[in-house]
C-alpha cells in the first residue's frame, strides 16, 4: 500500500488526508503543533479548523517532520503559499528521492512570480513527473463533512495525474486529470484575488448583478492572463477554472470572499486579518498575479483594482466605479 505524508494540518492539508484515508489508504498527517496532532490522535478531530467533525482513524499525526515523511511515496504540501519554499527546503533531506511531490496551494510566490509547482521543482529539483496539482471546487468544510465535489488533478505527467487521482477517489470525491499545469494553478490562485474583488462588492451590499458581473469578468481576465502564459482556454472553464472561481466567489465557507467582504464593510486589512485567523492567499498573490500581466503586456483591470484597494490607494467602495468607467469594448473569447 501507499504510504502517504500530507504537511499541514490546517483545514485543507487535513480534508484531503481524510479523502485519502476515506478512500482507503493509511495517511500521516504532519501538525505544526504538538497539541493538534495529538488531538488527531486520539480524539480525530480537528477542531481549531473543522469543528466536532470525526476523521477516519486511518489517519495518524505528528509533530516532528521526520516520522511523518519516513517512507513516504507520496508527500501532499499544504502550507501557506509564501511559506512554501522555506518549508520545502527544510523538509527536503527527509524526502524520497522518487516521492511524487502534490500541492494543494493555490497562490503565486510575490518575490518571484513563481506558481508553486515551479517552486517545487526548483526547491526539490525534481522533474515534473514528480510533481502534481490538485485544484477545484474544494471548499474544505463541506468535503470533510462528506458532501460530493469533484477537482482536478494536473501534472505535466499523466501517469503521475492518475496515480494521485486514484489514490483520492472515493464515494464523494471525484477526481478528474489534466496535463495543462499552468491552466489549472493560474486558475486556482487568480480566483482568489477575484473573490476578494466580489466580497468587497458584498461588504457594501452591492446585489447579484453587480457580483456576477465581476465574477463573469473576472473569469475573462484569469483566461488571458493564463493563456498567453501556454494555458488551454477549456482548462479555464472546467473545475480548476470556472468551477473553482464560482465556489470561492459565491461561498461564506471561502476565505477570500469573506475577507474582501469585511474590508467591503469598512474594516481595515488588520482587523480583518484579525477576524478571520485563516490565510487568505488572495492577499498576499495579487500583487504578484498583478506583475505578472504587466511583465506580459496583459490587461488585469480587477485584480489592479484589488491590489489597488489592498495597498490603501484606492477607497473600496470606489471599487466598483472604477471598473464601470473603463472604456467599452466588445465581449469575445477571453477579452
Amino acid at each position: 500500500m501507499t504510504r502517504v505524508a500530507v504537511l499541514g494540518a490546517g483545514s485543507w492539508g487535513t480534508t484531503f488526508a481524510a479523502v485519502i484515508a476515506d478512500a482507503g489508504t493509511d495517511v500521516v498527517l504532519w501538525a505544526r503543533r504538538e497539541e493538534v496532532a495529538r488531538e488527531i490522535r486520539t480524539a480525530h478531530t480537528n477542531r481549531a479548523y473543522l469543528g466536532d467533525l470525526e476523521l477516519n482513524p486511518r489517519i495518524t499525526a505528528t509533530a516532528d517532520p521526520a516520522e511523518a515523511l519516513a517512507g513516504a511515496e507520496v508527500v501532499v504540501v499544504a502550507v501557506p503559499a509564501q511559506s512554501l519554499r522555506a518549508n520545502l527546503g527544510a523538509w527536503m533531506p527527509l524526502i524520497a528521492d522518487d516521492a511524487i511531490l502534490v500541492s494543494l496551494m493555490k497562490g503565486i510566490e510575490v518575490d518571484t512570480g513563481l506558481r508553486m509547482s515551479e517552486v517545487i521543482a526548483e526547491v526539490s529539483g525534481r522533474g515534473r513527473e514528480h510533481i502534481a496539482i490538485v485544484s477545484g471546487p474544494n471548499l474544505a468544510k463541506e468535503i470533510a463533512a462528506r458532501q460530493p465535489t469533484a477537482t482536478v488533478v494536473a501534472s505535466a505527467c499523466a501517469g503521475t495525474a492518475e496515480r494521485i487521482a486514484a489514490l483520492t477517489a472515493n464515494s464523494y470525491f471525484r477526481p478528474y486529470t489534466n496535463t495543462d499545469v499552468v491552466g489549472v494553478e493560474l486558475g486556482g490562485a487568480i480566483k482568489n484575488v477575484i473573490a476578494l474583488a466580489v466580497g468587497m462588492c458584498d461588504g457594501q451590499g452591492l446585489g447579484d448583478n453587480s457580483k456576477a458581473s465581476v465574477i463573469t469578468r473576472g473569469l475573462a481576465e484569469t483566461s488571458r492572463l493564463a493563456v498567453d502564459m501556454g494555458a488551454e482556454l477549456h482548462t479555464l472553464s472546467g473545475l480548476a477554472g470556472l468551477g473553482d472561481l464560482v465556489a470561492t466567489c459565491a461561498s461564506p465557507l471561502s476565505r477570500n470572499r469573506s475577507f474582501g467582504r469585511l474590508l467591503g464593510e469598512g474594516l481595515t486589512l488588520e482587523e480583518a486579518a484579525a477576524r478571520t485567523k485563516q490565510t487568505a492567499e488572495g492577499v498576499k498573490s495579487a500583487s504578484a498575479v498583478l506583475e505578472l500581466g504587466r511583465s506580459r503586456g496583459v490587461d488585469l483591470p480587477i485584480t489592479q483594482a484589488v491590489v489597488a484597494v489592498l495597498a490603501g490607494h484606492l477607497r473600496v467602495d470606489e471599487l466598483a466605479g472604477l471598473l464601470l468607467a473603463r472604456k467599452r469594448k466588445t465581449e469575445g473569447p477571453a477579452q
